[in-house]
């Protein structure tokens, strides 16, 4: 079976990586494992989701018909706990939403995107949201 893992977060960015993730699993009869994770650096991380948010995920994802499976973590870098349950799981594809960045951003380009691109042992797919 196909696994594919997608970086999620509560966001467009986030959706967007998600109706990727499940339509590659259509195409592929995979399953999808959802990852949100944070560094707990801050007091409020907008990009990780709430109980509430990761509730409402599940219900979504149950009446899609594919095995999904939801994991939410901390840890000193996000990209690298993507690649972690990437490799826990035996990955096929991962897919993650990509931000537009400004030429300072590009420049520095520390980003989680980066660190998934580069560190994945498998193919990674990164989306934006619709215009």
């Amino acid at each position: 079976m196909t696994t594919i893992v997608v970086g999620w977060t509560p966001d467009e960015y986030g959706e967007a990586a998600l109706a990727r993730a499940i339509e590659e699993a259509r195409l592929r009869e995979g399953r999808v494992v959802v990852v949100n994770a944070t560094r707990g650096d801050a007091l409020v991380d907008e990009r990780y989701a709430d109980d509430e948010q990761v509730a409402a995920l599940a219900a979504e994802l149950g009446g899609s018909g594919i095995e999904v499976d939801v994991r939410r973590s901390m840890g000193a870098d996000v990209g690298d706990q993507v690649l972690s349950v990437a490799g826990e799981v035996s990955a096929d594809l991962i897919v993650i939403g990509l931000r537009r960045r400004s030429p300072v951003g590009k420049l520095l380009m520390g980003s989680v995107a980066q660190r998934i691109l580069l560190g994945a042992d498998c193919a990674v797919l990164a989306v934006k949201p619709p215009a």
